[in-house]
């Protein structure tokens, strides 16, 4: 095979690599996000009463993040929908806030200095820090962090941790199906 020829091969293949990757990575964020609800879900739901009426007090519009971006969205296009348009569109923007990232971790986590569910639990960890932490209060999509309780803080941890653990493991999952 001429240099040229593997050269563009080499190319080919390592862009495969990275397409196959991030597929990974967005099926993978697929699964985190569902874990993520399960989990957040059932402690929001097990935490106190009067840490969830703060919690909704304080949420811009009293909604969790990708619903206060869908009604801004649907603000800008003077857009009226229902409430359970709202709500699905809400789910649908969730889930690419969930999905987006993965992606990315899909193509670079191998060049993470840890594996397997401690990376996994690393990437929930940041994940929660720069998104529920810094964005949604940088973009006014969330409150500021001081004005939630701690439980919501504690909770969006647990559960981006969860999120992290449940990617890192599907994805895991995916290789080995990948290498039969």
């Amino acid at each position: 095979m001429a240099k040229g020829q593997a050269r563009d091969r080499a190319r080919s293949d390592e862009s495969q690599g990275g397409l196959t990757a991030a597929l990974v990575g967005a099926a993978a964020g697929v699964v985190g996000t569902m874990v993520l609800d399960a989990v957040d879900w059932f402690l929001w739901d097990h935490e106190d009463p009067a840490a969830r009426q703060r919690t909704t007090a304080v949420r811009p519009r009293g909604e969790p993040p990708a619903d206060v971006l869908v009604g801004r969205v649907e603000d800008a296009l003077g857009a009226e929908v229902s409430p359970e348009t709202h709500g699905r569109l809400g789910v649908a923007t969730h889930y690419a806030i969930g999905i987006g990232p993965a992606v990315l971790y899909g193509l670079f986590r191998d060049r993470l200095p840890v594996d397997g569910v401690p990376r996994g639990a690393l990437y929930g960890a940041a994940l929660w820090l720069m998104q529920d932490e810094v964005l949604n209060t940088v973009t006014g999509l969330g409150a500021k962090p001081q004005d939630y309780p701690w439980q919501a803080h504690a909770r969006g941890l647990v559960a981006h941790v969860a999120y992290g653990i449940a990617t890192e493991l599907a994805m895991e999952a995916a290789e080995r199906i990948r290498r039969r």
